[in-house]
């Protein structure tokens, strides 16, 4: 039986682009780094996200498992992210239970940004 979620990874062929993304305009904070330095997590309340390039045949795709970021303010996160010059698969959409939006990481992975209705 699944008891909890461990972590979802996504690859990345530029360790260091890719950390300036999702730490720098995301704003995720690094919580684990192994393998010198190709291997590279990020722990969130119910799992943790990992970038890695370990394995040059795991290729980045916008095809795959998207990991999905709850933020507390979306249009302020939007804004930020245009600002940087960020790709959008989605603009920012509604939903009946949240607003959200689809952009590429550097390698042109799906993230989604993410906030509940209240």
């Amino acid at each position: 039986m699944i008891t909890e979620l461990a972590f979802v990874a996504t690859p990345v062929t530029d360790m260091r682009r890719a950390q300036t993304f999702y730490e720098g305009i995301l704003g995720l904070k690094s919580t684990h780094e192994a393998v010198e330095g190709h291997w590279v997590e990020y722990e969130l309340p119910g799992g943790t996200f990992a970038i890695t390039d370990m394995q040059p045949e795991w290729k980045p795709s916008n095809q795959g498992t998207v990991a999905a970021f709850e933020v507390d303010d979306i249009d302020d996160t939007v804004a930020r992210l245009k600002l940087n010059g960020v790709e959008f698969f989605e603009d920012l959409f509604d939903t009946p239970v949240c607003r959200m939006a689809v952009v590429a990481d550097p390698d042109g992975n799906k993230v989604t940004i993410h906030q509940h209705k209240k």
